[in-house]
Order: structure tokens, then C-alpha cells, then sequence
């Protein structure tokens, strides 16, 4: 019925070339440096050579391979800019598209979801998808009212091959890591794992949209559509118009991206807080900068989609995140050391210097330690590389660090953020943001009298 390699063997089978055709080029860049080729340049090719055939692969597969896919696609700016090039261009198809589902697939699934009279329900259809992703597709359409929406349908299978997927992937780990530096991937594929059910519930995911959508509702800064209709695998909401972040990142100019940027960090903190959900897919695919007519840019507003993946926090974030920045900010390095202690990222039987890690977070949280901070690919790939290097202080005492489970799904909606971020290449006030949608990072310093700070 479906075109998606629904099969485990099958999809297994094709998983299984990435780790042959990584030892194949390795064989073939020896074969070159021992024929004279730099190392340097050779290893060059062989990243280029191997992130094409890698995200060709998922991109192919859908399932958890394109979602991990998409996943890893806003660390791109991590890699050394001799390699992004292929990177980019590989990951950028995997945001938007993918191969579609055959018109007849659509119709069957339409028509066991919403009934045999199904087109009834819409004055037009287009059978063609305008997106695809990971575990469904969008279709353009038309509801029976006027509107025009979004039609999201599931791909027929679609718990089996991310189920399969993810559990193949999560033995290729080991080789997938060095695609992102400084990053554990196998930590990564096992929350995917473990959220796969609330991603297929379309219930669920109509249910969060339908709380975002009411809590933003003529926000001047956020625009979420509404649920129209929600029929087990077929999600309908409003159509949300608007420039895709990957067009912006690929072709903006420094006004819209400066925008999109200061948005995106304002939704991540602020929306958490007032909707008591985390908005835990956070890539270009998922994003619209929303011009108003007429308006300047700065009036323009971020559009969100898809909710499928998201964690409910109905405390907001963990109230010692706030704190824990306003110190290392203020260099309070005992503090941060004990507050990294009782919540966990520190084990009571590591004894680390407190100098030393307030030493390690200060470059990493610089964005928040400036009234407005340049994200830049350069300064990611300097983090990254500071972190990844076995050579490096940062990189022993990084080894020694603990992220408890409760923090792991923020930790990476977090870095994702700030990958995006850097691919847009925006100057953001992020200590505005912070100081209004994180709990104590404004008032940290006011415990022991000090003023609180701009």
C-alpha cells in the first residue's frame, strides 16, 4: 500500500550498507595517503563522501532514520566548514522532504479515517504533499467551511519502522557519533525510543497544539493554528502560511534572521512557561516566519508547527536551571558546583574542582552573559571542537558530567535551539528571554542582597 520500507529485513538490510560503505571508504582512504594524498584532504572526502551516503539513507527510509536525520540536522553547524558544504545541503532535503506517499495510498487512508464520503468533508484536496517528514505527510486542502488546511497523514506502518529503525540505529551509534561532535548519539536514540507511542498518537499531539493554539491565540509574537479535525492516523489544521526557516537560514537577510532568531529563543523559554509543555522537535521543517502585510520585520511573528513530540512540564523547567546560570554568570563557582551536585549533574562520588567547571559552562553560556550575542557556525564549531577534543581539559571534565534523565529531552530541545540559532546566523537578546521566561535568573542575586541585574 505504501512505498515506505515497511519490512524490518528491509530496512535493516539498508541500515546495515552504512556501516560497510564506512569501512569501505576507509580502505580507499588509505589507499590514497599511502599513494601520497594529504591526510588532511583525504579525510575531507571521505566525510563528504560518507554524509552523503548517510543522510541519503534516512532520508530514503523515513521512519526513526529520518527522524534521527532531522534530529542530527541542526548540529550541522558543528562540522568544520571543508565538510558542512554536503552536510547541508543532505540535511536541508531531510527538513522538508521526503519520498511521498502514491496517490492511491492517500485516498485508502483518508477513506478508512474519515469514512468512504471523506471528500465530502473538503471543497479541495490536492493530492500532491506540500511536506513530508519522518512518520507522515501534509497535503493542501481545503475544509468544507472555507478554510484552508493543513491534511497530516501517517504512513501506513509507521510505529513498525521507527521501532526498527531506531532499535538498528541505536547498534550503529558508536559509528554515527562522529558526525556531531561533542554530542553522545546513543543517549539521543533511546529517548526517541522511548517517546515513539506519544509520536504516533495523533490524539496526543492534536491535543498540545489545541493548548498552544489557545494560550497564542493574537499573541503579537507567535501564531500556532488550530485543530480542525483529528481522526485517528489524519490530522487536519489550519493552514499556516509563511516564510519556512530553512528558506530564511538558506537566503534571509539579517533583519528577518535576527527576528526568527529572538522569536524562536522567546518561544523555546516563554512558551514553556505558559503552557506547561516543552515543544521538543525543534528544527527548520517546524518553523515559519510570518510577515504581516504592510508591517515592518520586527512586527512580523513565529509560526509553529507540529506537536507531536513534546514534554509535559506542568511546573514549567526545573526551577534550578534559572539560579544555576545567574551564578555562573555572577562567577559564583561554589554555588554552581553545589547546585549541579543536589540535581545530579555532578555524582557525590566525583570530586571535581568548582573553579574548574564554572570554567568549562562560562564559554558555553557567553550568549547569555551579553546584552545581544552573534550566533555563529564558528563560534558552534569552536564549542563543539573545545568539548570533543580528547586532547582537552574541557573534554576530560566533560566525561566526568552526569545528565539525570529528567533533563535529558530539555538538554537537547536546548542544543537543537541553539543549532538553529547558529544556522541563521542571529543576533539575540537571550538574557532578555531568559530573565522573562526562566525562573530565578533574574532574581538569583537577590537572595544575599545584592541588586538584581538589568
Amino acid at each position: 500500500m505504501s512505498d515506505l520500507p515497511r519490512k524490518a529485513v528491509t530496512r535493516t538490510a539498508k541500515l546495515a550498507t552504512l556501516p560497510l560503505g564506512f569501512a569501505g571508504r576507509a580502505t580507499w582512504g588509505l589507499g590514497k595517503r599511502i599513494g601520497g594524498r594529504s591526510a588532511e584532504l583525504v579525510g575531507s572526502e571521505l566525510q563528504q563522501r560518507t554524509a552523503q551516503q548517510l543522510f541519503s539513507v534516512l532520508g530514503e527510509l523515513k521512519g526513526g532514520a529520518m527522524k534521527l536525520g532531522q534530529a542530527l540536522s541542526v548540529f550541522e553547524s558543528a562540522l568544520p566548514e571543508s565538510v558542512a558544504g554536503p552536510y547541508r545541503a543532505a540535511l536541508t532535503k531531510l527538513q522538508e522532504a521526503a519520498p511521498p506517499l502514491p496517490a492511491a495510498s492517500v485516498r485508502e487512508t483518508l477513506a478508512e479515517r474519515l469514512g468512504e464520503d471523506w471528500r465530502g468533508l473538503f471543497r479541495e484536496f490536492d493530492e500532491k504533499p506540500a511536506a513530508a517528514a519522518s512518520i507522515g505527510q501534509v497535503h493542501r486542502a481545503v475544509w468544507h467551511d472555507g478554510r484552508e488546511v493543513a491534511v497530516k497523514i501517517q504512513y501506513p506502518g509507521a510505529g513498525e519502522a521507527l521501532l526498527s529503525d531506531l532499535t538498528q540505529l541505536g547498534r550503529l551509534a558508536r559509528l554515527l557519533g562522529p558526525f556531531i561532535p561533542g554530542m553522545d548519539v546513543k543517549p539521543l536514540i533511546e529517548e526517541m525510543r522511548e517517546r515513539v507511542a506519544e509520536e504516533l498518537d495523533y490524539g496526543l499531539e492534536a491535543e498540545a497544539q489545541r493548548t498552544y493554539a489557545a494560550e497564542f491565540r493574537d499573541d503579537p509574537d507567535v501564531v500556532v493554528p488550530d485543530v480542525v479535525c483529528c481522526r485517528d492516523a489524519v490530522l487536519v489544521t489550519e493552514w499556516l502560511a509563511g516564510i519556512p526557516l530553512s528558506r530564511v537560514i538558506e537566503e534571509g537577510g539579517q533583519e528577518e534572521r535576527d527576528r526568527a532568531g529572538q522569536l524562536l529563543a522567546r518561544f523555546l523559554f516563554s512558551g514553556t512557561a505558559r503552557t506547561g509543555l516543552l515543544h521538543a522537535d525543534a528544527h527548520p521543517g517546524n518553523f515559519r516566519l510570518v510577515p504581516d502585510e504592510g508591517r515592518p520585520v520586527a512586527s512580523w511573528r513565529l509560526g509553529v508547527m507540529d506537536f507531536g513530540a513534546v514534554d509535559r512540564l506542568p511546573e514549567g523547567l526545573p526551577p534550578a536551571i534559572g539560579p544555576a546560570l545567574r551564578m555562573s554568570i555572577d562567577g559564583r563557582a561554589e554555588d554552581v558546583h553545589a547546585q549541579l551536585v543536589a540535581e545530579g549533574f555532578v555524582r557525590p562520588d566525583v570530586d571535581l574542582d568548582p573553579r574548574e567547571v564554572l570554567d568549562y559552562l562560562l564559554p558555553i553560556i557567553e550568549p547569555a552573559r551579553v546584552e545581544e550575542f552573534a550566533f555563529s557556525r564558528s563560534w558552534l564549531r569552536e564549542q563543539a571542537g573545545r568539548i570533543a577534543d580528547p586532547r582537552s581539559a574541557a573534554h576530560r571534565l566533560g566525561r566526568q558530567l552526569n545528565l539525570p534523565p529528567s533533563y535529558l529531552l530539555i538538554h537537547r530541545v536546548t542544543l537543537s535551539t541553539i543549532g538553529v540559532l547558529c544556522q541563521l546566523g542571529a543576533r539575540v537578546r537571550l538574557r532578555d528571554e531568559l530573565a522573562a521566561g526562566l525562573p530565578g535568573f533574574a532574581r538569583a542575586r537577590e537572595e544575599d542582597g545584592s541588586r538584581e541585574p538589568a
